[in-house]
């Protein structure tokens, strides 16, 4: 893979991804020697966990204007200024102004969770239309949890991949009641697709946790945040066993790229025709908060 492209879900266009340390990934997962330091010591939680804490610092504040330049970021959807955080992972989990994300509150339909390119499947298996030919997600393996894997191996999945230009906070996409957080240890892979295209276990490998949404209309609904490498930590801001609201903030990614995974039961809702055709021609489609990706089945 030379480089990755996606449709534009406005435009309808193909775009060229612009990638952070492209160069660096490339070599990390398909050069020998970049295997062999990635699975020494960059998978591991203390590399993650150490580059976390350095965006966690003071100085790391310096590197705001530059990525914020290279990576063409609007600063006018933040509620704050760039001038006003902290360190750079202060910035990098940001707010953003509430009508520059606004909310699809039609009942009958269900919103992206998470901002980023989307993936959806409807039925566990045939990933081919994207990753390497050959490759089954493993339910058993990325739960833990024999039972939801058989709620859910009928059911539809949506993988929704954050690039670190992308807005890092992620978000209920119905009204319901939701669970506490399940968490299941793993390793720090990157989540681009330089690493799952041909890795597609990355996504039961790494750290993640799951919780479900208890709807009235689209039934349980599994939302599972999955960390990648240099992600810091996944932060969860919600009220377990509360009610909550469409659009309503879940938590937060701190830096690096990472992963929104979303499984529906069997029959619930009918996934957006555009997102699916686009799978099925091997694109990503980008995606808002707040914008429709599904309707509830009647």
């Amino acid at each position: 893979m030379d480089y990755i492209e996606y449709i534009d879900r406005k435009s309808g266009e193909i775009c060229k991804e612009t990638v952070p340390g492209e160069k660096w990934l490339k070599w990390l997962y398909h050069n020998p020697l970049g295997k062999l330091a990635l699975h020494g010591a960059i998978k591991r939680k203390f590399v993650s966990q150490w580059y976390g804490n350095k965006m966690d610092s003071p100085a790391s504040k310096d590197k705001i204007p530059g990525f914020i330049k290279d990576l063409n970021i609007d600063m006018n959807e933040a509620i704050r200024p760039m001038e006003d955080y902290g360190s750079f992972n202060d910035f990098f989990i940001r707010e953003l102004k509430a009508e520059a994300r606004p909310i699809d509150n039609t009942s009958a339909t269900i919103v992206s969770p998470a901002e980023g390119k989307i993936l959806a499947f409807e039925g566990i298996q045939g990933l081919d239309s994207f990753f390497v030919k050959g490759q089954q997600f493993s339910l058993n393996k990325f739960l833990q949890n024999s039972m939801l894997s058989k709620q859910y191996e009928e059911g539809t999945l949506l993988i929704i991949r954050l690039a670190p230009v992308d807005y890092h906070r992620f978000h209920f996409p119905a009204d319901g009641t939701i669970s506490a957080s399940s968490p299941i240890n793993g390793d720090y892979f990157s989540v681009s697709p330089y690493a799952v295209k041909n890795m597609l276990r990355v996504y039961w490998e790494n750290k993640r946790e799951y919780s479900i949404l208890k709807t009235a209309k689209a039934g349980n609904i599994l939302l599972c945040e999955v960390g990648a490498t240099m992600v810091g930590s996944i932060i969860q801001s919600y009220t377990p066993d509360s009610e909550v609201k469409k659009g309503q903030e879940k938590g937060c990614f701190k830096f690096g790229g990472s992963t929104v995974i979303m499984l529906l039961e069997k029959g619930k809702a009918q996934i957006d025709a555009d997102i699916i055709k686009n799978t099925q021609n091997g694109f990503e489609t980008s995606i808002k908060i707040g914008e429709t990706i599904a309707t509830v089945c009647d």
